[in-house]
């Protein structure tokens, strides 16, 4: 069973949801949030899998709100809800910490998908939305200092080379079964050095994996 809190200030969204929701066998909405307040609150009384956390709400938005919930060590984690697929805001949110992101006007069974993929650790975003929103963000990253290169930044010293060069595909927007085909390894090897990469580099998902090559200058934005 997965259990959801929903977080949205909007009484008939957060209504919608849980009707969708509790049309499910393999799920629980375990609360409502109308902000972010409430819901660092209830995620630290709760528990809960996955917040479904929308952005915009009155005082505490829906990023201080993942940032604060990530930060905490929680094991809940955050589907970020946007108006638009680049939504100013979601880049913010991916670096806060959420594990993915959907559109508002998602149809319900990519909402329910992205609950469940988020709930086992998956990313919710493919990987060639997540490229476009990196790079049309690029502007947000921190800037290298001149000395600075991946093979000295401390996250990537623990990396061996094939780690590394996976890494820099999964930058790239590379799913397993590219990464598979061009590198000649067997989808369950790639799945497996996804999976090293991740805990070596305190990665929470795949997303965050992203976010780390472009970080370290492995991916340069295009």
């Amino acid at each position: 069973m997965t259990t959801v809190l929903i977080v949205d200030d909007q009484p008939l969204q957060r209504f919608g949801f849980r009707m969708l929701m509790e049309s499910q066998d393999d799920m629980a909405v375990v609360g409502e949030a109308s902000n972010g307040t409430e819901a660092i609150r209830m995620t630290a009384e709760l528990h809960p899998d996955v917040a479904l956390m929308d952005i915009r709400m009155p005082g505490l938005d829906g990023i201080e709100a993942t940032r604060r919930i990530v930060s905490s060590g929680d094991r809940t984690r955050v589907l970020i809800l946007t108006t638009f697929d680049l939504d100013e805001y979601a880049y913010a949110g991916l670096r806060a910490g959420a594990s993915g992101f959907l559109i508002k006007d998602a149809q319900p069974e990519e909402l329910l998908a992205g609950i469940r993929a988020v709930a086992t650790g998956d990313a919710v975003v493919a990987p060639s939305l997540t490229r476009r929103l990196l790079d049309a963000y690029a502007e947000h990253l921190p800037t290298p200092g001149p000395e600075t290169t991946p093979a000295q930044d401390p996250r990537l010293t623990s990396l061996t080379d094939r780690e590394r060069e996976i890494l820099t595909v999964v930058g790239q927007g590379w799913t397993n079964t590219e990464i598979s085909t061009r590198l000649h390894l067997a989808e369950s090897t790639v799945k497996t050095h996804v999976s090293r990469i991740l805990a070596k580099t305190g990665s929470r998902d795949r997303i965050q994996a992203v976010i780390l090559a472009y970080d370290t200058r492995l991916v340069e934005p295009s």
